[in-house]
């Protein structure tokens, strides 16, 4: 039993860094660890930079315990969107917390500082802290994975190349007969436990809860449930609180839209919504799987969308930002809604002791509004599994490859059965107020050849499904354009005839 009151009337958050144990009574439900770190501790190590998410001077690591409770698993986030509660149970690992007992840097700080890979210094602890938890989890990493690691930071300086210098370096720079101390310790998940591993496995296992606790001052409470039974109640008696998953959408509420919250509930510690399976007939999570939990369950039943989930947001974004949290918050760029509507996905919605399934193409209503009600909550999300001959892609069209919003998000799925369209469905992102399937261009597909003078017939009907607007990403005209080539682009690489045919026929 973990320690402190067990009737969830307990008000005191507890984390661990370096090694003591924070104990923290009556905490402002939206203080960021960001500013916990500097205001309150004075370690300016940790930058604040674009308060989004988005630069990642910010960047800390978070170590918690694995699924069996035994060891550890560690993880780069963003401080100046992650609340301050949310780190009850867990540690906290910041760029000061690498430096060793003699003083010596750690082998991704001296890494960086042998490649020469820091001028100004601002946005350095950050890369230490993604380059950390990406030497904490692997061995040595391709230039691709790399550049994913990092997808998060930005550098002003520098450019680019010393710091990937660097994150093959510090693997060189581990100290293969220090085992001493976890955090030296590289790719650790591959070793045994060493003792202090155990120590701080020990520590955190002391503050586990049973039940759930709640904070708060001046009349603002933070609520964090470990059973889905008991957020459920707290939503019943607290209809209109926010609901905070992983917190990178909530968190810019209040730090660029400078919100008051008055209630929070916080869903990532529900043990049943970090939950996910698979049976005969559907791919399941809960609600609170972040988006790094669930994507290599997604990429085994669907690899044709492995590009979509390497371009989706950036590491700490997806060690922190949930499945459910994205389809509930329903962005009209959200780059999961497009994939998991042409998957023809449900989702299940809880109220109380109450379960509805709703299909996702009929989840959203307008901008930012869906059909859920005051108090209910996204539980699980269901995606059938794949069945029969069928061909699926997502394509995302933005500025940049990496850690951009989409300009236009597409995403096509067909059966084809003696090379005739048997079903189809069309969504896309970025085109409308809401995520939203191509009901009227679906239709036109249906019972025609599997051939590009179909495709091109049925994309000129996509400006009956559509009406998109023009903002500083594209011009309408040019959204629309995107969408029909994204169309005709699919049947070109998927059609066995098709000048671009890669030929992935998934389900045969």
């Amino acid at each position: 039993m973990g320690r402190g009151d067990q009737s969830g009337k307990d008000r005191t958050v507890r984390f661990m860094l370096d090694g003591e144990c924070i104990e923290l009574h009556d905490v402002d439900p939206t203080r960021t660890v960001l500013q916990f770190l500097r205001d309150d501790l004075g370690r300016t190590g940790t930058k604040e930079g674009c308060a989004e998410g988005d630069c990642g001077a910010c960047t800390v690591a978070v170590a918690e315990l694995d699924r069996d409770g035994e060891r550890l698993k560690i993880r780069a986030i963003n401080s100046c969107i992650q609340f301050l509660a949310t780190l009850d149970g867990r540690e906290l690992i910041t760029v000061e917390s690498l430096k060793k007992p003699d003083g010596s840097l750690h082998p991704v700080q001296k890494a960086l500082h042998e490649c020469h890979a820091s001028q100004c210094g601002f946005c350095t602890p950050g890369f230490v802290m993604s380059l950390f938890a990406q030497y904490k989890n692997h061995g040595p990493q391709s230039r691709r994975e790399v550049d994913d690691a990092l997808a998060g930071n930005l550098c002003r300086c520098t450019g680019y190349q010393p710091i990937v210098d660097a994150a093959t370096r510090m693997h060189e720079l581990a100290d293969k007969d220090d085992a001493e101390r976890w955090l030296d310790t590289a790719n650790s998940s591959t070793t045994a436990p060493s003792a202090d591993e155990k120590e701080r496995v020990e520590a955190l296992q002391k503050l586990q809860r049973e039940v759930g606790f709640r904070t708060g001052n001046n009349g603002r409470r933070f609520f964090a449930p470990r059973r889905v039974d008991e957020l459920a109640q707290v939503m019943t008696d607290n209809p209109d609180a926010t609901m905070l998953a992983g917190g990178t959408d909530v968190g810019l509420w209040v730090t660029k839209q400078f919100r008051e919250l008055t209630t929070v509930v916080y869903t990532g510690q529900v043990d049943e919504l970090q939950e996910s399976f698979v049976d005969d007939d559907s791919v399941n999570f809960g609600g609170g799987v972040t988006f790094t939990d669930a994507m290599p369950l997604l990429s085994k039943h669907f690899p044709e969308l492995d590009e979509l989930f390497l371009r989706f947001a950036s590491p700490p974004i997806r060690n922190a930002g949930t499945l459910g949290g994205n389809v509930a918050n329903g962005s009209p760029i959200g780059d999961s809604m497009p994939a998991l509507l042409a998957l023809n996905t449900s989702v299940v919605l809880r109220h109380g002791n109450r379960q509805r399934v709703v299909p996702l193409s009929k989840f959203y209503l307008d901008y930012m509004k869906n059909l859920m009600r005051k108090g209910e909550f996204v539980e699980w999300i269901s995606i059938p599994r794949p069945r029969g001959n069928y061909y699926l892609r997502s394509y995302k069209i933005s500025k940049r490859f990496d850690q951009d919003i989409s300009a236009v998000c597409g995403a096509f799925w067909v059966q084809v059965k003696d090379g005739v369209i048997s079903d189809a469905r069309v969504a896309f992102g970025g085109m409308a107020a809401i995520p939203k399937r191509a009901i009227v261009c679906e239709a036109a597909l249906r019972g025609q050849p599997w051939r590009k003078q179909t495709i091109e017939r049925a994309s000129v009907l996509l400006e009956s499904d559509y009406q998109p607007i023009g903002d500083m990403r594209a011009s309408a005209a040019y959204r629309m354009q995107v969408a029909k080539n994204l169309l005709l682009r699919f049947q070109m690489e998927t059609a066995a005839d098709g000048p671009l045919t890669d030929v992935y026929a998934y389900g045969r």
